[in-house]
This record gives structure tokens, sequence and C-alpha cells, in this order.
């Protein structure tokens, strides 16, 4: 996969720390912005299962070039942890997850100030949340998802009010469609979407396939189709679960490696964003009009 051209110089400022005293491990998060710019909006990016903050770079960086400041934690499941199925924090992982978005969410001036002085270039007031997979139903939280227990009762609110919008690129499905798996191992993914009011972009593959559903692609659309206006979803017609290669180049995970497609996503991402804030909203109205056989776009 050949190197993004960005359009200006980026910096990146790794790694910062946020206080969490419960956590056992130290949150660390890596901040990426554009070298020049002033009242930047800012995403917080959860990463997939297994990844930390040095992953993503296909899109962070693109973001960032378009005028975003990038904040990504590396939460307890990265595999640099080590804390696997058999491990007793496993299952309570979920909850760590949200809790480091609300941990730097609390603190993103301090974060921002500690990351060459960005809180006097960033707009605070215009802050969003994306994230891929496990980090999609994470940042869905923070956006007023809630998780159903055993016996279908929605669980606590975890909404932040610092997160405006939020994106979610192949988020976990709802339903009793786990695989035993998944139902024994990640009983959490059972997402309530019906309290997702939030502005949010919905990234899906037509062709993604999960191991842990027993549906097909469409369970990766139920956060659009069961949470409340307004929403949009973008489905990637061909994109299986990387979408072409998000998490980075020529990873293990991307099986349907494509720049084009993750060049595609970022930009979606992008043009949402900048519309959802008010800063333009021609790049979203573009990328409508140009929906076809390669994506489709819908909204309500």
């Amino acid at each position: 996969m050949p190197t993004p051209q960005l359009e200006q110089q980026l910096i990146a400022i790794k790694p910062i720390t946020v206080p969490r005293l419960d956590r056992g491990l130290d949150l660390q998060v890596k901040v990426t912005a554009p070298r020049t710019g002033r009242r930047l909006p800012v995403i917080v990016f959860s990463h997939g299962n297994a990844w930390s903050m040095d992953g993503y770079e296909p899109l962070v960086d693109r973001w960032a070039a378009a005028g975003f400041v990038v904040v990504q934690p590396t939460h307890l499941d990265s595999r640099r942890n080590g804390i696997g199925l058999d491990d007793p924090r496993y299952g309570t992982i979920w909850r760590a997850r949200i809790a480091d978005l609300h941990a730097i969410l609390d603190r993103l001036g301090t974060i921002l100030a500690e990351a060459d002085g960005l809180d006097a270039r960033t707009d605070l007031d215009r802050v969003a949340v994306v994230g891929h997979s496990w980090g999609a139903q994470t940042v869905g939280t923070v956006l007023g998802a809630r998780v159903f227990d055993a016996a279908g009762v929605p669980g606590e609110d975890f909404r932040h009010p610092a997160a405006r919008a939020g994106v979610l690129i192949a988020a976990t499905g709802t339903g009793d469609t786990l695989t035993p798996f998944a139902a024994e191992h990640l009983p959490f993914m059972r997402p309530d979407y019906t309290t997702l009011r939030a502005p949010a972009l919905v990234v899906a593959g037509g062709r993604d396939r999960s191991a842990l559903s027993t549906r097909g692609p469409d369970w990766f659309t139920d956060a659009y189709h069961l949470a409340p206006a307004p929403k949009s979803l973008l489905t990637v017609a061909a994109g299986e679960h990387s979408l072409g290669g998000v998490a980075g180049e020529s990873v293990a995970e991307t099986t349907d490696e494509d720049p084009d497609r993750v060049a595609l996503v970022a930009s979606a991402v992008t043009a949402y964003l900048r519309a959802v804030f008010g800063l333009d909203q021609d790049g979203w109205a573009a990328l409508r009009r140009g929906a076809g056989d390669r994506y489709a776009v819908d909204d309500k």
C-alpha cells in the first residue's frame, strides 16, 4: 500500500501519560496534528482489539493532514499488554476502554497542552469520538449506547458530554446472534443503540462477515438502523472488516488490502465531521453525490 500524499506537515507526540489510578497499567496516548492551523477540531480514536496508539496511521495521518488533532490511547487489550482471555481482567476490559475515553475527554485540555501546546490551537467545542471494530462499540457507549445484560436489560449510561459527534467503523451489531465462542468470552457485544442520540456516521463493509456472529454484513449496520436520527450510513461495497487496511499497511488482519478504500473511509470521516461541526458542508454533499457501485450513503 503506497504512503498517502499528505497536504501538510504533521507532528506526533508520544507517549503522554493520562492519570488512571485504578487501571494497573499507565494509560498512554499519542497525539497527531497538523503543524499549522488554529481552532482545530479534535478526534479521540479508539482502536480495535489488540491494537495500540501506534496503529491506524493510514487513517490518522489523513485526518491530521485535513486539519484534525487526533488523540489515540492504548487500551488494556492491546497485544503489547499480554492480557488474554484467561486473564481475570479480560471480562471487564470493555469497561476499562470506556473509562480510558472518559479520562481523556475529562483531561483533554491538559493532554493537548503537554502535546507541544496544542491546547492553544484546538477547539474543544468540536470534539468527536471515532472507533473501529471493538473501538466502535466503545465510542458508541460514550455517545449514549448501552449494553444489554444476560437478561436483556440495558446497562448503565456511559455518555460523555464532551463528545459532540462520532463515527462507528465496523461496529458490533446487536441481537441474539453471537456465536457460542463470542457469547462465552465476549458477552458485552450486545449493544443497545436505541439510546445513541448523538450525531454519528456508521461505516460498514458490504463483505464484512464476522466470525463472532451468525448474521452477515448487515450485522454491522445495526447502529444506523436502530439508533435515532440524526445518523448517516456509509456502506463500502467490497469492504471487509479492515476496509482496505485501516489499521496499517500489509498487516495480518488486512484481508482486503486496497489503499483507495482506506482513502475513501478517511475522506468520508473527514467530510462528515466537518459538516456536523459546521465547518464545511460541501465535502459531505460531494461524497453523497458520488455514491454508486463503489459505495452507498444513506441519511436519516
